[in-house]
């Protein structure tokens, strides 16, 4: 049996029906993170789905508590084949956000699989469970075409990614052998484009901190106050203000990456950004000027106000209000140190007369950014496979735009991350109506199948995990 072989069983598995029907029993499963009260779905979704069939496979399973207080659990399924061999740790989450079930166009349900045209529509078909079903699908069919991997396989799935993954990192710290493995091949977030296959080597962290003006007790009538008492609306808006130009550029050097390696330019230089149907059309003048818009979302920082509130936005008084607040967030690359985010944004409002406006760090943490290197062999390997497969040239992106607990696997695990998405920018993810692109999966799944099955038998210069 051969590879063509492999990716010709893997083809009939979608087009008679096999994926549609895993999805649609994954997707039925609410596995919400965010709500407290589906933790014993959470557990299910890896007991009663995931577990059997990894053992089917081969795969030795344990479910791993999760150290942090509340949060859910994990599983790890091992397959070892040989000594001599690469390993490959493949990581997916089964949780997915709030169903929003009432949101749903009509005709529609978050806990059902629905197709429409070249759209399946359901909770989770983008994120996650319709990624890790594609890659899962793939192991499979290489193990059944060839009778082995041809590698050893770890496999992870977390339930919490959608509560930025509590646990996850202590986990890895306190177990890293366990998780050792010369490699992480993986798949979530978007394509560049739904007809252009992707890699990505990391992800831009995400800070989040709110800004707060609180000046006095109580509203005071802007007819008799107004011109004598200062507006925290007014205040902040300044503030805020004095962070970016009016076009988005930083004005604070602690929060610029320094440089952009020519690695990493030279693998963006010719990408183009398309979110496909119904995506919001770029502002071109927005953001650094004199780069690329490639180079603003997967090689340099941004500032965004993700909320601004004053007085009393859904029914408005003529009133000064006392106080006001954003939330903020900064995305940032790798090259900055978000530790110096708030002290440097602190001496930068207090150096302009805004030494009344708190910055205050989001209680939940931040995610940190990650980046491998383009000209690492194991991301050439991976370009060569998938266009050997797609006859398409993938594009490589140094960083995702948005964030990921890739830093695990990168800065604590120590292993290059290449991840390999099957979802597009306008897929609703997080929304209603979410989807997932038929074409695109059909895709993943071939172009999954060739990587697997390459992995197996010409795999890069590898060395065996510490």
């Amino acid at each position: 049996m051969s590879r063509s072989d492999a990716i010709a069983k893997i083809e009939t598995y979608f087009d008679d029906g096999g994926f549609i029907a895993d999805l649609t029993r994954r997707v039925a499963i609410p596995t919400e993170s965010q709500n407290p009260e589906r933790m014993s779905v959470l557990y299910s979704y890896l007991t009663d789905e995931m577990q059997p069939l990894f053992e089917k496979m081969g795969y030795r399973c344990q479910i791993l508590e999760n150290p942090r207080e509340g949060a859910g659990p994990f599983l790890l399924a091992e397959r070892h084949e040989g000594d001599d061999l690469p390993t490959v740790l493949t990581y997916g989450h089964g949780d997915v956000v709030l169903g929003y079930d009432d949101q749903w166009r009509e005709g529609l349900s978050p806990w059902t699989l629905t197709q429409e045209g070249d759209r399946l529509y359901g909770r989770g078909t983008a994120d996650n469970k319709g990624q890790h079903t594609i890659n899962i699908a793939a192991l499979q069919t290489v193990l059944e075409t060839r009778g082995s991997l041809g590698f050893n396989s770890k496999l992870l799935i977390e339930t919490g990614e959608e509560t930025s993954s509590p646990g996850l990192k202590q986990l890895c710290e306190e177990n890293k052998e366990l998780f050792a493995a010369d490699v992480l091949i993986c798949s979530d977030g978007p394509r560049l484009s739904p007809q252009r296959p992707t890699i990505f080597l990391g992800a831009r962290g995400a800070y989040n901190f709110e800004l707060d003006v609180d000046l006095r007790e109580g509203g005071h009538h802007s007819g008799n106050w107004g011109g004598l008492l200062s507006n925290p609306g007014v205040i902040l808006a300044h503030a805020i203000a004095s962070i970016t130009s009016a076009t988005g550029e930083l004005y604070i050097p602690e929060w610029r990456p320094p440089s952009i390696p020519d690695s990493v330019r030279n693998a963006v230089h010719n990408l183009v950004i398309d979110g496909g149907e119904n995506a919001p059309e770029i502002d071109p003048d927005w953001g650094e000027p004199g780069l690329t818009g490639a180079e603003k979302v997967f090689a340099w920082n941004s500032f965004e106000v993700l909320a601004f509130k004053t007085g009393n936005p859904e029914n408005p008084v003529n009133a000064i209000p006392p106080r006001a607040t954003a939330t903020c967030q900064v995305r940032f690359t790798v090259g900055v140190d978000p530790e110096e985010f708030i002290p440097a944004l602190r001496r930068h409002l207090g150096a302009r007369g805004f030494g009344m406006v708190q910055a205050t760090p989001a209680k939940k943490g931040y995610m940190m950014a990650t980046r491998l290197d383009p000209d690492n062999a194991w991301v050439q390997w991976a370009v060569a496979s998938i266009q050997s497969t797609t006859g398409k040239e993938p594009a490589v992106l140094p960083s995702l735009g948005g964030s990921l607990p890739n830093d695990v696997f990168a800065d604590v695990l120590g292993m290059p991350t290449v991840w390999v998405p099957h979802s597009y920018a306008s897929c609703s993810q997080h929304a209603p109506n979410e989807h997932m692109l038929a074409p695109v999966a059909r895709e993943g799944l071939q172009l999954m199948t060739g990587l697997f099955w390459d992995l197996g038998e010409t795999p890069p210069v590898w060395r065996t995990a510490a």
